[in-house]
């Protein structure tokens, strides 16, 4: 999964929506290390594990809805994706907001889309 995949699912699941409202829109760049620790919090934790995969499987649901021009279903599933990751914790939020900030094709951006991609392994892609 590219970094623009798994930023346009939490776009899309209106994590950045909840979440700029909670924090400034000048959230600190995200880096690899950050990743690194929502992963392993996420990795070692089977609740928010099964909620990341749960999460994705709706992020998938959500884009077939938009090539639909279901605008009802995918704001149905987004809201169901907002209540996962909220499952996730701050810690998700936060590196999604400073997702927003990384350009995927720089090496931080590649090293990111990397590590994410582990959480993908968790969930049986």
């Amino acid at each position: 999964m590219k970094l623009k995949l798994v930023a346009a699912i939490a776009v899309v699941a209106g994590l950045p929506f909840c979440a700029q409202a909670q924090q400034p829109s000048n959230a600190p760049k995200a880096t690899n290390a950050d990743a690194q620790r929502v992963v392993k919090m996420i990795r070692d934790d089977k609740a928010k594990t099964q909620a990341y995969c749960d999460m994705t499987k709706i992020g998938d649901q959500i884009e077939q809805a938009q090539q639909k021009h279901d605008d009802k279903t995918a704001d149905a599933l987004a809201q169901k994706a907002d209540e996962l990751a909220g499952k996730l914790g701050p810690e998700w939020d936060t590196l999604m907001n400073g997702l927003q900030s990384v350009d995927e094709n720089s090496k931080d951006g590649q090293a990111i889309a990397e590590t994410l991609q582990s959480l993908d392994k968790l969930c049986g892609k």
